[in-house]
């Protein structure tokens, strides 16, 4: 398991709060089978589950409203909570088309000789 990882879903125990839900039996075998896959207990799977899902969601909400031209690909990133390279990729994958025009290429050309030293 990466440090990254780790670091990521490290718990603050004192801010969890108790919910219960019902689920059906085939779900729960489920979650009981990749719970010993990832040699977790079952507890910890349902914690991790919900937070998967909430970020998938937001990334799914921020690629619609870059997609329909609601925002820019940073604010998308920024909406997901990812970098914008990721976003980048996810794009991509998508094939979402991410404008790029001659004068963005002028700029980034400038950047670059900036940094470069005019080189």
């Amino acid at each position: 398991m990466c440090v990254r990882w780790i670091l990521l879903h490290t718990v603050n125990w004192m801010s969890l709060e108790s919910v219960t839900a019902r689920l059906p039996r085939d779900m729960l075998a489920e979650v009981e089978r990749l719970a010993q896959e990832e040699k977790v207990d079952r507890s910890e799977l349902i914690r991790r589950l919900p937070a998967h899902a909430l970020r998938q969601r937001k990334t799914e909400a921020a690629v619609a409203a870059y997609r329909e031209g609601k925002v820019t690909l940073w604010k998308a990133a920024e909406i997901a909570g990812i970098s914008l390279r990721e976003m980048l990729e996810i794009a991509g994958a998508r094939r979402i088309p991410v404008p790029y025009m001659l004068e963005d290429l002028r700029r980034d050309i400038e950047y670059v000789r900036e940094k470069t030293g005019g080189k």
